[in-house]
């Protein structure tokens, strides 16, 4: 039974591995033509280790755009969106778990309902409402529409919903009020949980195109997945170039998710969810 046992380890770790590899698979071959020649991208067979490696196609990619100016708007939208969606979640999570008012829950189960609406199917009438307020090519354009979000609300509600009540009770008997119990008490107790929030809109916001693409007009504007599109000219695309800027921007990002890993299986463990 133990040989059996340790077989069916084995095969599963294998499949892990497996699946480690496939999902690595676009990575490397992302990092390997970013240090490519034009002929060895175009090459066929392809080749997956360049005869020589060129990191001057790191600094070309940098010089081709102003990627200092892409740098900095997503670095305001990114910070700005994720600090906003922080301070509207942990409100709205608190009135939603412990706030007792008429129609909360079927106003969150409407909440929740808004979740089956493809994205696309917003980005025609988002887009007229700010072009109307006067917003397109503006920092509010890519800030505002994203300052909530009906999955983050849902987390940090399940988090708050694992807390014991007795600790707002015993809160409420020593004098303490509903917005100071919410900042002294739940969100300390909830930090898992909101680094999990924070993570993962830093990195949807930094990593956004589609949105960005719609409402930016000038190059003063743009955002550095939009900015990518400076490698793609009607000559044709600059593959190894545009791999090299691609390897800068996602990056900073991946770094952040190994270090903030454990905080996002934590959270999404304690607020249980499953799926």
């Amino acid at each position: 039974m133990q040989g059996k046992a340790a077989l069916s380890k084995g095969f599963i770790y294998l499949l892990l591995i497996l699946g480690s590899l496939l999902m690595l698979l676009p990575f490397i071959w992302m990092l390997s033509t970013s240090l490519k020649s034009s002929g060895e991208v175009t090459a066929m067979p392809p080749i997956w280790i360049p005869e020589d490696f060129k990191w001057e196609n790191y600094a070309e990619a940098f010089e081709m755009a102003p990627f200092v100016r892409y740098i900095i708007n997503s670095a305001i939208v990114t910070v700005l969106s994720t600090i906003g969606e922080l301070l509207t979640t942990i409100l709205a999570a608190y009135a939603f778990s412990r706030v007792n008012f008429y129609g909360r829950d079927f106003i969150f189960a409407i909440l929740l309902g808004t979740m089956m609406v493809p994205g696309e199917v917003l980005l025609i009438p988002n887009y007229v409402t700010l072009s109307n307020l006067g917003w397109i090519d503006q920092y509010e354009a890519l800030i505002v529409p994203w300052l909530a979000s009906i999955f983050s609300i849902f987390l940090l509600r399940q988090f708050f919903l694992g807390i014991p009540k007795e600790l707002s009770y015993a809160a409420k008997i020593d004098g303490c009020r509903d917005f100071r119990f919410l900042w002294t008490i739940m969100v300390p107790l909830a930090k898992p949980a909101l680094i999990t929030i924070v993570l993962l809109k830093a990195i949807g916001s930094w990593n956004a195109f589609l949105w960005p693409l719609i409402v930016t007009q000038s190059k003063e504007m743009r955002t550095l997945p939009v900015g990518l599109t400076s490698f793609s000219t009607e000559a044709g695309t600059i593959y190894e170039l545009l791999m090299a800027a691609s390897t800068m921007i996602i990056l900073p990002m991946i770094i952040l998710y190994i270090i903030l890993q454990k905080y996002i299986i934590e959270g999404v463990a304690k607020a249980g969810i499953k799926g």
